[in-house]
């Protein structure tokens, strides 16, 4: 298939997107390297469609300049771009077989002999025995693989997918997940994916822009975003995150902060901001980081821990784990996922405890931000659909 080493990267310097006195894109500077897979991460409206949408041609930038490998193609229509899009509705041709549906770009451009190229890209994506039935005949996840051949039979530089996965059940997404992954490793190529779902982008992609308001928020690969968010709009976007609003006690390179009438201790090389004593600092930690015992229990807890009372309020049985939300001085409605291998019978609502955690899992945040950024709770957060 394509050289990985081949073409070059998605070079955005500048871009925005105006429309009348609205601002889409706020002028944005982004570089995708050459065979990655890429993710625009953010809620309905948040910029990452358009943004895809100028890489593709289909939009044109207010301001700046689109390159793709050393090619500026800032102003050249779709069809001479060496991109190929990926949407949602698959937009297959129905009257058309599965055979014909991949082999119509090679006809189009007068390519005669396509058997070897279509029966290669039916054996990627794993349709060879469905090759003579037409697209209604198939399920959605294979009409999804049936429009990703259909795109990469053009050996295109990069492939941008546009929220390709929406329309498909919760356990056939997963399947997707991994079958994209899969092809984008043995093709080697540059996949562009817009998503709204945090779990997608993180299951697939090698790098994710998390969007907010026409900006990128943060850019990393997943589990550095996920460890080490930068802003609470990431930390709480990106999974859910426990936010305590603390004082900072002393500043070297630990920190000791206080919330409440628990002291507790965080990295600085994990805080997003420069804590200073007398200062405030958003502390954050992630739910199944915590650790959750009985009241009767707290001198089992090891020296050094961070450690903070609490009392049920409730618990949401859910398989694999236990869902605990915890009322505390130091904070209302902690979360704590706790693996089901070995249940306390005495942790239920209304039950006396103690939450516990290591220190090195803590992150620290500017205080002055919005500690529900990024929550059902923000205004401007929505987990589904897209409008920009």
């Amino acid at each position: 298939m394509t050289d990985k080493t081949a073409g070059g990267d998605v070079r955005l310097a500048g871009i925005s997107k105006h429309y009348g006195t609205f601002t889409a894109v706020h002028p944005l500077d982004l570089t995708i390297p050459q065979g990655s897979f890429f993710a625009l991460l953010g809620a309905s409206g948040c910029g990452k469609t358009t943004t895809l949408r100028m890489i593709a041609g289909l939009e044109e930038p207010s301001t700046g300049t689109v390159h793709l490998g050393d090619r500026a193609v800032t102003h050249l229509p779709p069809y001479k771009r060496p991109v190929n899009t990926v949407f949602q509705s698959y937009a297959l041709f129905p009257h058309l077989n599965i055979f014909e549906n991949i082999a119509f770009g090679l006809r189009r451009r007068g390519i005669k002999s396509v058997k070897k190229q279509v029966d290669d890209m039916l054996e990627l994506v794993q349709l060879g025995e469905q090759a003579g039935k037409k697209p209604h005949q198939l399920s959605g996840g294979q009409q999804q693989r049936v429009a990703v051949a259909r795109a990469l039979i053009n050996h295109p530089q990069v492939l941008l997918l546009d929220e390709p996965l929406g329309a498909l059940d919760l356990k056939l997404r997963r399947q997707m997940q991994l079958e994209l992954k899969r092809i984008q490793t043995e093709v080697g190529i540059t996949f562009v994916h817009v998503t709204h779902d945090q779990e997608e982008a993180m299951t697939m992609a090698d790098t994710v822009a998390v969007m907010n308001g026409g900006r990128v928020e943060q850019l990393g690969a997943p589990a550095e975003l996920y460890e080490n968010p930068g802003t609470t709009f990431v930390a709480n976007f990106l999974g859910t995150s426990n936010l305590i609003e603390a004082s900072v006690e002393s500043a070297g390179t630990e920190v000791v902060v206080s919330a409440s009438s628990s002291t507790l201790h965080l990295p600085a090389a994990r805080c997003s901001t420069t804590p200073r004593a007398g200062g405030k600092l958003l502390v954050g930690v992630r739910p199944e980081k915590i650790s959750l015992v009985h009241a009767d229990e707290e001198h089992t807890i090891a020296a050094g821990r961070n450690k903070i009372p609490g009392r049920i309020a409730d618990s949401s049985f859910i398989g694999v784990s236990t869902q605990y939300v915890i009322d505390s001085p130091v904070c209302p409605e902690l979360e704590v996922y706790a693996q089901n291998i070995e249940r306390d019978a005495r942790l239920v609502p209304g039950a006396e405890v103690f939450l516990h955690w290591n220190p090195e899992h803590t992150f620290g945040l500017d205080a002055a931000q919005s500690m529900l950024a990024g929550t059902m709770g923000d205004a401007g957060v929505e987990t589904a659909g897209e409008s920009a």
